[in-house]
Order: structure tokens, then sequence, then C-alpha cells
């Protein structure tokens, strides 16, 4: 490694961001285990640790390089991601009637969360290079609109509702820097219904539909439909009002050990965590998140250009809006999508992908300008 590249890693090492990742991914492992131990899956929590090991090495090479390699070939990156997910809808291994993965002997790869990094770095790269600096009527961001309908079409024929949402989330996050005319925001805005009636009659599987209106039924009546598809939601609240402030204790929640949430490990760890650690436990979770993402914040205005910067919200729109549509789900304020607490949740290409995020995101702070 040359001496320079040590240097401006030891020099410019954003402990902060180290600091949060850690604590975050360590008490993840430590509710997993809580889990696992009393639902007959003793060592979940080591194979999420060989996950976490694996991503730090990728996170650590891909900080290493100077992110304006990633710039030069954006659009390749975003070219392998798309090809991934065409390649997964042709030869994937389909789970509950789902093709979203890859198996790889006793592992499985879920291509879609590496389109979440791609999808981000193809934007920064168009980003990059457009010249405008005044507001942008809705023809200027044709190209990048059409990059993210692409991704979403491909997610959705998986199905992978969750994830095509995300995308569509990160887009708008995104759009927020390249300050749309006020005429072009209002259009953008009243084609919104028009899209999501389209969308729900052409797009979404009836088992996703039946989700959504499952989690109106809930919110209208909380009686409703407790043991049918509003079962995750009503358990989930349980779990998370039966904590209260101070919690039951480590090991000693029964939401996930007896079952009663059968996707604790994966949609649902924060359930299982608030009903352990209370109010004040999980307060201290979210307070995690939020200074990571307003860090992501802080790095995008430190950085040194346009690329940089839209990589660093980019990434850090990865993280709100996964947290807030995560909460939501378990809280019975959305419906229940699918969607993985960063670096909380079980999964190998959930972890993967947000390691890769924060070696994205280490490598602009790395060369940020410097204070």
């Amino acid at each position: 490694m040359p001496r320079v590249l040590v240097h401006r890693l030891r020099d410019e090492f954003d402990w902060v961001l180290f600091i949060l990742v850690t604590v975050i991914a360590l008490s993840g492992v430590i509710n997993l285990y809580s889990t696992g131990q009393a639902s007959g899956a003793p060592d979940l929590y080591l194979t999420q640790i060989y996950w976490l090991v694996f991503g730090a090495c990728c996170a650590f090479a891909v900080a290493i390089i100077d992110y304006r390699h990633y710039e030069r070939h954006g659009y390749i990156l975003f070219g392998c991601g798309i090809f991934l997910l065409l390649l997964v809808l042709l030869v994937g291994t389909e789970v509950n009637h789902s093709t979203r993965w890859f198996s790889l002997g006793a592992y499985r790869f879920q291509p879609s969360e590496l389109m979440k990094v791609a999808l981000v770095i193809g934007l920064a790269k168009f980003l990059h290079h457009d010249p405008r600096v005044e507001g942008r009527k809705l023809q200027d961001i044709f190209i990048p609109a059409l990059m993210t309908a692409l991704a979403m079409v491909l997610i959705l024929k998986e199905p992978d509702l969750g994830t095509a949402l995300l995308c569509l989330l990160i887009f708008l996050s995104i759009m927020m820097l390249t300050r749309l005319t006020a005429r072009s925001t209002i259009t953008l805005a009243l084609s919104a219904p028009i899209v999501a009636i389209l969308g729900w009659n052409y797009l979404l599987k009836d088992y996703q539909k039946e989700r959504i209106v499952s989690f109106w039924n809930l919110f209208v009546d909380p009686e409703a439909d407790k043991l049918g598809a509003g079962w995750h939601a009503n358990q989930s609240m349980i779990a998370i009002g039966s904590g209260k402030l101070t919690g039951k204790g480590y090991l000693q929640g029964t939401a996930g050990p007896h079952q009663f949430l059968p996707e604790c490990r994966t949609d649902f760890p924060f359930s299982v965590f608030a009903e352990e650690h209370g109010f004040f436990g999980a307060s201290l979770l979210v307070l995690l998140y939020l200074i990571l993402v307003m860090w992501c914040i802080r790095i995008a205005a430190l950085s040194r250009d346009r690329f940089g910067s839209v990589i660093a919200i980019g990434v850090g729109s990865i993280f709100f809006w996964q947290v807030i549509i995560n909460l939501g789900m378990v809280m019975g304020l959305m419906p229940v999508v699918g969607v993985t607490l960063p670096l909380f949740s079980y999964g190998g290409s959930s972890i993967l992908t947000f390691m890769l995020c924060i070696g994205l995101l280490m490598n602009v702070s790395i060369h940020r300008i410097r204070r």
C-alpha cells in the first residue's frame, strides 16, 4: 500500500463513522443471540459475525480506492447491477413464490440489495457531469428517472416491493439536490396518484395488495384481521408495548423465542430489542441511526466535488428510508414490505450491502476537503 495512502488513512480516518457502525452492528449481534438461543437457532449470531467480518473487508477495499475511480466507471457499475437483476429472473432460486436470490452453496445472495448501491453510483455519475446549476425541469431528470424506473421494474418482477420502493425514495432524495423548478415539483406531485393507481393495477401481486389492505384495516380498526395478514404487525406492537420504559431484560423476551414473530430476525428485530430493553433502549438505537444519517449529510457538505456529495446523500438516504420503513412496519404505521433494519437485521446480502455503503462513505470522508 502506498505510503501516501497510509498517511491519509491514518490522518483522515473517520472514527465517528466507524464507532457508530460498530455499535449498531454489535447491538444487532447481541439481539440476534437473544432471539436465537430460545428459538432453536443458537448459531445464527455467528453467521452474522462472519458476514460482518467479510463485509468489513469489502468496505476496507472500497474505502482505499479513490472514489474518482468509481465515478469513471459509474455507468458500468450500474449496468452490472441491471445485468444481475436480469440474470436472477432467469436462473435465480425461487423461495415463497419470489425469485430474488442466487444460491451459493448453503448461502443465498440477493442482487437487488446491491442494486441500491449501484443506483446511487449511477445517479452520482450523471449529476457529476451535469453542468446545470439553476433549477431543473422534468425533462432534465429524464435519464436518472429512466435509470431508476428500469431498476424498479426488474425488482418488482421478482417481486420485491420493499426494495423497489427504496429505489424510488433514493432517487427522490438525490433529486432534491437538483433544485427542481416549482412547476416541475407540482407536476410531479400531481402525477403521483396516477402512478400509484397504475402500479396497484399492473405491478403489485395479490399478496402485496393483501398486506396493504391489511395495514389499512389495522390502522382503521386495530382489532381487524389480527389472526390473518395483520398478525405480524399486531404481534410486533404487542412486543414493543410490553417492553414499557426499561424492558423485560436481556434474554427475557417472549415474542421472538416463542415465535409470535416468525420474521423477528430479519424484518422485526427492533420489536425484540424494544421488548427486552424498553423505550429507553429502543430510543438510544434510533438516536444512533439519526446521528449516522446526520453524519452522512456532514460528509456530503465537506465533499470536494458533486460526485462525493451525491454518494454521501445517496447512502444517507438508504439508511434513512430503511430505518423509517422498518420502524413504520414494526409499529403498525406502514404496510409490511420486507425491509430490513440496517446493520441490525440478520441477512448476508443486507449486511454486505450496508458495509459497501459504509466503505463508500469512508472513502468520501477520507478524501474530503481538509479542515
